[in-house]
C-alpha cells in the first residue's frame, strides 16, 4: 500500500478559527455600516454573498441597518439586490418593513426587482403594506409593484394591511 504524502500545508484549527473571526467580523461592519472595512474584507477575497447562519448575506444586514454606503459599497462589488434570507425575505422587504424610503429607493435603483420575493411570494409591497408604510407603498407602487399580487397563501399586501390593522396602507390599497 502506497500511502500519499502532500506538501501542500494543512490548515490548522487556529487557521480556521482566524477565518471564522475574519468572516464575522465582515458580518459585524456591515451591521455597523462600517464601509471602508466592509469593502476591505471583500476585496480581501470574503465573498460578497456570503450568508451567516440565518441565511442574511452582507447587504441584506447593511440594508436592514440603513447603511446606504456600505450597500452601494457591496453592490459595486457584485452583491445580489435579490437574494433571500432563511426566512424568505429579501433586501428589500426587509427595507419595507422598516419603513425605509431611502434605502428602498437605493435597493430598486440598483436592479431589485419590485416584486420579487423569497420563495413564500411575499413581496416588498405586503411588508410596507403589513406596516403601514404608505411612504414606501406609494414608491413602490409608482414603480410598477402589483398591487394584486398574492403570496404562496393568496393573501394580497391588501388583506395583509387589513389583517394587521394597517388602516393608512389598507385606505391607500383600496383607493
Amino acid at each position: 500500500m502506497n500511502a500519499h504524502v502532500t506538501t501542500e500545508p494543512v490548515a490548522s484549527n487556529d487557521d480556521d478559527a482566524d477565518v471564522l473571526a475574519l468572516i464575522r467580523s465582515a458580518f459585524q461592519h456591515a451591521r455597523a455600516g462600517e464601509t471602508a472595512q466592509l469593502s476591505q474584507l471583500v476585496d480581501a477575497g470574503v465573498p460578497v454573498d456570503i450568508q451567516n447562519e440565518k441565511g442574511d448575506t452582507l447587504l441584506m444586514l447593511s440594508a436592514y441597518h440603513g447603511h446606504s454606503d456600505a450597500v452601494r459599497a457591496l453592490i459595486a462589488r457584485g452583491a445580489s439586490v435579490d437574494r433571500p434570507n432563511d426566512r424568505r425575505q429579501t433586501p428589500l422587504a426587509g427595507a419595507a418593513f422598516k419603513g425605509d424610503v431611502a434605502m428602498v429607493t437605493l435597493l430598486l435603483d440598483s436592479g431589485a426587482a419590485v416584486d420579487g420575493h423569497g420563495g413564500d411570494g411575499k413581496t416588498a409591497l405586503m411588508f410596507a403594506a403589513m406596516f403601514d408604510h404608505v411612504a414606501v407603498i406609494e414608491i413602490l407602487l409608482a414603480r410598477g409593484a402589483a398591487i394584486d399580487a398574492a403570496d404562496g397563501a393568496g393573501i394580497t399586501a391588501l388583506s395583509l394591511a387589513r389583517g394587521m390593522g394597517a388602516q393608512r396602507a389598507a385606505a391607500r390599497l383600496a383607493a
